[in-house]
């Protein structure tokens, strides 16, 4: 019998059975689809040489007029700029105590024989677990030395009135109060949750609930800290959700740049000029066409409130925008409405709450949690005006959307939309895969929030990371690809909790675990400062295929490999000794489609072969493999997983002919 070709269609599919989807790929990790054949993703190195704090839920790029590229990250306990490899800590302060306030900072140290804990006093400080601290002015206590005191800290034990802090060296006595009384105590703002959080007893009726304080004897779900960002010029304007206890919203802050990264943002309403900036903000958004500073879901303006807030109240589904001067041009803390300038305000009319929004090229479209509508700018004294596109629509949460191409993409609570002048459903063949709540790699619900939506352009890629139900820590853990140009789905395993694509970097940008990573970078899983790194697992799996309809046996003898390998490493990125990248091929057979799969041909012979280069020149391969298998149906399975290895699949060439009838 001839050698069979086989072509396989680009794409997974997981919403059919394995027999269902003959001549499809079923399964894979790590591996995008280019041109119609599957190839490994590149790899990933740490951009940054200290870890950040927190875990974080945005990250943004520009590029200053003086050529810095910057990133700023944003987790739910801190605020950074990172340039170059350096991160800098831009977190706002909340609160400064010293011996002449109230509270005072006096002796305010405790230490206890032989611990590294030291209990820190300051009657209604307003902190909370995790949140930073620095000290300065302190003197020696029990032993723990002033230059172990005055530092900066994440507290933990947080009552009213005290907290704990963890220095570097062991008290060697017991002092119940000390540090003199020129301690200076310098509080960040208040961190948030990084997820959804359940939370009981004091301090969680927060949300929709009470009073701050008051004790909660059910299960009371806190929302996770956002930070949204854009930039003004060189400069960075942000708000944070839920940056005080009790708040619905954040605040927004401005942080001036300078090249030397040593001031901190400020909230945008103690800037010069500022007036009538709103607060409780769920996202701003700088529109740069019009030049306008919009906040959306934020508390209204108030002409007989105190000056210069003029602070209304909370409405969340109230969109403000700053004055843009026709002299002066973006006035971003300027938002009280006059009779001549062009701040002002107007109100979506659906749904309870803006959720988010996003700009395009020509108009920006606004979340509610039941609809989205298109506001667009009027260039009249009205500014701005709003109409509904589509009702009864859903959205996972404010970073669960992205555009490209004047497109937007977005997981809604059981699909993907699409707009491009029209609302429609995304046809999705991995749609059960990622929305049936019996599949344990669906979403969690509880953490719909935390998806996070983005582009990576180079490949034609929406990608969305979500926490699945296998996630024990409730954090991101699974991803799943649309590509818009081939109009394709694929899946995998990633932990990655925000991205952003490459625009003026090299690379894209996507933080975990305390590390910024530059992904399509080389081709293994780079380890933080230098350590050796990882290979990375990468495979993919067909469906099912069969002679004829099933009804004879097939049996396998040879397979020919279609394998191009340019982009791999010639030697290992650490020793520097030769390495040959390596390719996995696995066949499964079965003799029935609910059979169980078999990697292991009748003789009992394991059907895995590894395909190995033949040269250093890294050019397609043209060795046969002998592997020996019969049944009714099988399947493929592609993979790799050592350090250096870069590899696309092409036209795989089968020996393979009918085998009878019987088992």
């Amino acid at each position: 019998m001839p050698l069979q070709k086989i072509i396989l269609k680009p794409g997974i599919v997981k919403d059919t059975t394995d027999l269902a989807n003959k001549g499809g790929w079923y399964d894979g990790q790590l591996v995008r689809f280019r041109n119609g054949f599957p190839e490994k993703f590149g790899g990933w190195q740490v951009q940054t040489l200290t870890p950040y704090i927190g875990s974080a839920r945005t990250i943004f790029t520009y590029t200053t007029s003086d050529g810095n590229l910057l990133a700023a990250l944003g987790t739910n306990q801190k605020i950074y700029i990172n340039a170059g490899t350096t991160l800098y800590d831009i977190t706002p302060i909340r609160a400064t105590y010293t011996h002449s306030t109230t509270p005072t900072t006096d002796n305010c140290f405790a230490t206890q024989n032989t611990s590294t804990t030291v209990t820190v006093t300051i009657t209604s400080h307003g902190a909370v677990n995790g949140d930073s601290v620095t000290f300065s002015g302190a003197t020696a206590v029990g032993g723990v030395s002033a230059a172990n005191l005055n530092q900066q800290f994440q507290i933990f034990n947080v009552t009213p009135n005290t907290f704990q802090i963890t220095v570097a060296s062991a008290a060697t006595s017991t002092v119940a109060s000390g540090g003199g009384t020129a301690i200076t105590a310098v509080f960040q703002i208040n961190t948030g949750a990084s997820n959804v959080t359940a939370g009981y007893g004091w301090g969680t009726s927060t949300w929709g609930r009470s009073t701050w304080g008051s004790g909660s004897t059910s299960a009371v779900y806190i929302p996770p800290r956002f930070n949204f960002m854009q930039n003004f010029g060189n400069d960075l304007i942000f708000n944070t959700s839920y940056d005080s206890v009790g708040q619905t919203g954040g605040i927004i802050y401005y942080w001036t740049y300078n090249n030397s990264f040593s001031n901190v943002a400020v909230p945008l309403n103690t800037t010069t000029g500022a007036i009538a900036v709103p607060q409780n903000v769920q996202k701003i958004l700088f529109n740069s066409t019009t030049g306008f500073l919009i906040a959306f879901g934020c508390t209204s303006y108030n002409a007989a409130g105190a000056a210069p807030d003029y602070l209304g109240t909370y409405n969340p589904l109230l969109i403000r925008w700053s004055n843009v001067d026709p002299t002066y041009g973006p006035q971003p803390g300027v938002w009280q409405p006059t009779a001549t300038n062009l701040a002002g305000d107007l109100q979506v009319q659906s749904g309870s709450r803006i959720v988010t929004a996003i700009s395009t090229k020509q108009e920006i479209l606004v979340f509610t949690n039941v609809s989205l509508n298109s506001m667009q700018f009027l260039g009249t004294q009205l500014v701005f005006g709003i109409s509904e596109l589509s009702h009864n629509i859903s959205i996972m949460g404010p970073n669960a959307v992205t555009a490209i191409n004047n497109t937007v993409y977005w997981m809604g609570r059981d699909r993907f939309y699409v707009y491009n002048g029209v609302v429609n459903t995304l046809p999705c063949s991995i749609r059960k895969y990622i929305f049936d709540s019996n599949n344990p790699t669906s979403i969690n619900p509880t953490q719909a929030p935390i998806v996070f939506a983005g582009v990576n352009n180079k490949f034609n890629e929406i990608i969305w990371f979500y926490a699945s139900q296998a996630s024990t820590s409730g954090e991101i853990d699974t991803y799943v690809i649309y590509n818009f140009q081939d109009q394709i789905w694929y899946y995998g395993n990633l932990v990655r909790t925000t991205w952003i694509d490459a625009g003026d970097f090299s690379f894209p940008l996507s933080p975990n675990n305390g590390w910024i990573y530059t992904h399509e970078n080389g081709t293994d899983d780079g380890q933080p400062l230098g350590a050796t790194p990882n290979p990375i697992t990468s495979y993919i799996t067909t469906s099912d295929i069969d002679i004829n309809e099933g009804d004879k046996f097939g049996l396998l003898r040879r397979v020919i490999p279609d394998i191009d390998f340019t982009g791999s490493e010639t030697n290992n990125p650490v020793t520097g000794a030769p390495i040959t990248p390596q390719l996995s091929v696995t066949v499964g057979v079965r003799n029935f489609p609910g059979a169980a799969a078999s990697t292991t041909d009748a003789e009992g012979v394991s059907t895995i072969q590894n395909v190995t280069e033949a040269t250093a020149t890294l050019n397609q391969y043209t060795n046969q493999v002998f592997i020996r298998a019969r049944g009714r149906q099988m399947y493929f399975t592609l993979g790799s997983n050592t350090v250096g290895t870069q590899w696309q699949a092409g036209a795989f060439r089968f020996d393979m002919r009918e085998d009878g009838r019987r088992s």
